[in-house]
């Protein structure tokens, strides 16, 4: 009976999937878009439906809903939230707050988590701990500092987690030198439903996390999963309770202080792919029945791989591959249920930063100096395009009806294939 109330609330869920790009990695949360008709090649004398100028950089992915989008962004000292329609025009913005500081030499600043909006209100989340939700016509209903209530964020390169949106709550990640939080935030009223202290046994600059918290879903479960400080955990949504644990993404004989997590584990339903750092292992868990400790017990694990793991760009997974992209621009394909090697492939040999994002067909990987490649899904590689914007970017991309939408630092794009 389960199963087909699942199957039920899905499909009639597909009208909503095809049309907007809700959070992050999409309605889904793993990357996947179901628009059809997306282009693979574009130009600044075809395909580009309009290019919006913005006032400074930001990491954060924009998100859609019908026909606005809304991104945050950042100005010298300011950070904001903008609307904007898909006819490329500015709906309104507001200033959330001031004294942006900027990481890594410009690469990130406090506009790194992306926002999320469930159709009727837009939440927004930044690097000096402001989380705020507003009407999608720019009204304010509710703010809270979550660093003047839980601690400055002591992490190196800023916060960047972003905040998970799902059903009435929103799930924040707060994990730093001083602190290991798991919050879950009513969005109706902002006030905290519970927290829950993660424990570890990490160190140095592994207790900072920059990935998300995602959910696995099954058949058999729903579990809120948080990744990051040496291991990877699954939590009870309604409560917050740890109901298992994973490690073995570090080597105890010869523990790497700098190790930090950044990107974040996808689920297809049947697999959780848990990706390390710095060319560590990845895993591919079962975790449906799991509970406590269950690092190498086999009977939770799919498959493992001892290296080659994506360090910034979360992985994609769909019709049962799994895509990592290296930061060095090797794409390296993997059977989901088994874990053997599809294929591995050099795309493009400059640093990434971006996830992934499949769409009609299509993966869509980009690369910081704006190169966007695309390749064609499935076990045979084939480099379709590479389209160069000429100006950076770390954002990933977001997709919406039958349009691609790219954030680079200095704009923000509009691509389709019927103009």
């Amino acid at each position: 009976m389960k199963t087909k109330s699942v199957l039920v609330l899905l499909f009639l869920a597909l009208p909503i999937l095809a049309e907007n790009w809700p959070g992050w990695r999409g309605p889904a949360g793993n990357g996947v878009a179901q628009s059809t008709s997306l282009p693979d090649s574009w130009s600044a004398e075809s395909n580009v439906d309009w290019r919006l100028p913005l006032d400074g950089p930001a990491a954060s992915t924009p998100v859609i809903w019908g026909d606005k989008i809304f991104l945050t962004y950042t100005n010298e000292d300011d950070f904001l939230v903008m609307a904007v329609s898909t006819a490329g025009k500015v709906l309104w913005q507001e200033v959330v707050g001031t004294g942006n500081k900027s990481f890594r030499q410009g690469e990130s600043n406090y506009a790194a988590p992306s926002p999320s909006t469930d159709g009727e209100n837009l939440f927004a989340f930044f690097g000096n701990g402001d989380l705020v939700s507003f009407t999608l016509e720019g009204k304010q209903i509710w703010k809270r500092n979550l660093a003047d209530e839980f601690g400055a964020f002591n992490m190196y390169f800023g916060m960047a987690s972003s905040p998970l949106l799902h059903e009435n709550s929103l799930y924040v990640l707060l994990m730093h030198s001083d602190a290991q939080l798991v919050l879950s935030i009513d969005k109706a009223t902002g006030k905290t439903v519970w927290k829950h202290d993660r424990k570890t046994n990490a160190r140095r600059e592994n207790l900072h996390s920059y990935a998300s918290p995602m959910i696995y879903e099954s058949e058999n479960v729903t579990q809120l999963i948080i990744h990051g400080s040496d291991v990877v955990t699954g939590h009870n949504m309604e409560d917050g309770k740890e109901i298992w644990r994973c490690g073995g993404l570090q080597d105890p004989d010869n523990y790497n202080d700098f190790l930090r997590f950044v990107a974040t584990p996808v689920s297809d339903g049947n697999v959780l792919v848990v990706p390390s750092a710095k060319n560590g292992p990845i895993l591919g868990l079962k975790p449906d029945k799991a509970m406590g400790t269950i690092t190498g017990d086999k009977q939770y694990y799919a498959w493992r791989w001892d290296a080659n793991t994506t360090d910034v760009p979360s992985p994609l997974i769909h019709d049962g591959l799994v895509y990592i992209c290296r930061e060095n621009g090797v794409l390296i394909c993997i059977d989901a249920e088994t874990g053997a090697e599809v294929y591995k492939e050099s795309v493009y040999r400059k640093r990434h930063r971006s996830s992934l994002v499949y769409g009609d067909g299509k993966i869509y990987i980009s690369a910081m100096d704006g190169t966007i490649s695309v390749v064609a899904a499935g076990r045979d590689y084939k480099l379709l395009a590479q389209n160069k914007f000429e100006e950076h970017t770390a954002a990933s991309p977001a997709v919406g009806d039958k349009t691609l939408y790219f954030r680079t630092y200095r704009a923000l794009y509009a691509i389709s294939s019927h103009k």
